[in-house]
């Protein structure tokens, strides 16, 4: 049902420039009027007039389960709409992304929709797309370029911010006295631009708390980079916990670890339960809804995941995109026009792509623990729960 609810694009409200590129330009003009050295191929120079809409994808790696659910939504509506579509999942490095970029580029693509690897990255690749009059939009992470036209993704500081919010109420942090907790801090990869609003999002819910001595970080490690979890690995994470709880928690109680994400906290898991002998329960934090974390919320392993409904995001997606092959405007009526059935924030001065505010569509999350993780997830249809009480994302 939701992913035939997807196939339906909407109209926005006014038709805007649709202008084709001039064919048989190898070397385009750039902004101040002097020859590129980008050299575009036959079907980048002739997309426009090809008669066929192509969209690309590109996300970022395969090994990490959200990309490959991203990706598969994605193609698997665009087709079902008529469109044909090219998609590369990269091994998470930047030069594999700027490959896949280039390749779909150079096949004439007619959009372009990237999740960056690392968002700080791309621009050099990204004005190819450009010079060639392939607009881009930035999913899910923004993206420092220009080149990048509109960007569509979750709040990544509410994300945070659910976060911080869980590891407060549960220690009842507002009425602690002088009662002490201590916390500790698992970031994301600051390759991922979104990465630091999680970390500031549950920071401004904290960092009151930390300041006041409620909550103690006794490994000393509360910055964004001294936490930070390269490529999100679970393997990281477990060895960094584990070193932690060998360092400061041998007679100390452990109370909470705010974890950006599902993979970071697999790995905070996995240490606990190997090196940690309080018998209290720790509370960790986590985002996606990774199947297996939510197996663990269930055992009481883990307390919290910050669930992005995938779903509702390729929707959001799918119809900006639609909106851009069909030459319409694109600007707050589409929310309206498009009659989404969740909460959606339009914003025309929250992300940069590095010289300009670019119109963002913002979705809300949902904080998911043991006690809605049945009616939130499962009952609603977004997940089938097996006897066994493994998880997966249902078709």
């Amino acid at each position: 049902m939701l992913m035939a609810a997807m196939i339906t694009a909407c109209a926005a409200a006014s038709t805007g420039d649709n202008t084709s590129a001039e064919p048989g330009v190898s070397q385009p003009e750039n902004q101040t009027g002097e020859e590129s050295d980008i050299v575009l191929s036959d079907e980048a120079k002739e997309h426009l007039t090809d008669g066929e809409d192509i969209v690309g994808i590109s996300m970022p790696a395969q090994h990490l389960p959200r990309w490959n659910w991203d990706g598969s939504f994605l193609k698997k509506n665009f087709e079902e709409a008529g469109y044909r579509v090219n998609i590369r999942f990269g091994d998470n490095t930047i030069d594999g992304q700027e490959d896949d970029i280039h390749e779909l580029v150079s096949e004439g693509v007619d959009v372009l929709i990237v999740a960056a690897v690392k968002g700080s990255a791309l621009e050099d690749v990204l004005r190819e797309a450009e010079a060639a009059k392939v607009p881009v939009i930035a999913y899910d992470r923004i993206i420092d370029s220009p080149s990048v036209s509109y960007y569509v993704s979750f709040d990544s500081e509410m994300v945070g911010a659910m976060q911080g919010e869980h590891i407060r109420d549960e220690l009842d942090l507002d009425n602690a006295g002088k009662k002490t907790y201590n916390l500790e801090i698992f970031s994301g990869d600051s390759n991922d631009k979104n990465a630091d609003g999680y970390y500031n999002g549950a920071m401004e819910i904290l960092r009151p708390y930390i300041d006041a001595g409620t909550l103690i970080v006794r490994s000393g490690e509360s910055g964004y980079r001294d936490t930070e979890t390269f490529q999100w690995s679970t393997e990281r994470a477990r060895v960094r916990m584990a070193n932690i709880i060998n360092a400061y928690y041998r007679d100390d109680r452990l109370d909470a670890v705010l974890c950006a994400n599902d993979t970071a906290a697999l790995g905070v898991t996995e240490a606990i339960e190997e090196n940690y002998s309080g018998t209290n329960r720790v509370l960790i934090t986590g985002q996606d809804g990774d199947a297996v974390n939510l197996a663990n919320i269930m055992e009481e392993k883990q307390t919290q995941t910050t669930y992005k409904c995938l779903p509702h995001e390729a929707k959001v997606m799918f119809d900006v995109t639609k909106a851009f092959l069909d030459g319409k405007e694109i600007d707050e009526s589409l929310i309206s026009d498009c009659a989404w059935n969740f909460e959606v924030r339009y914003a025309e001065d929250r992300w940069s792509n590095g010289t300009e505010y670019i119109k963002s569509f913002l979705l809300t999350p949902i904080s998911i623990t043991k006690d809605n993780l049945i009616s939130e997830l499962v009952d609603s249809g977004y997940y089938k729960q097996a006897s066994d009480g493994s998880f997966r994302v249902a078709e």
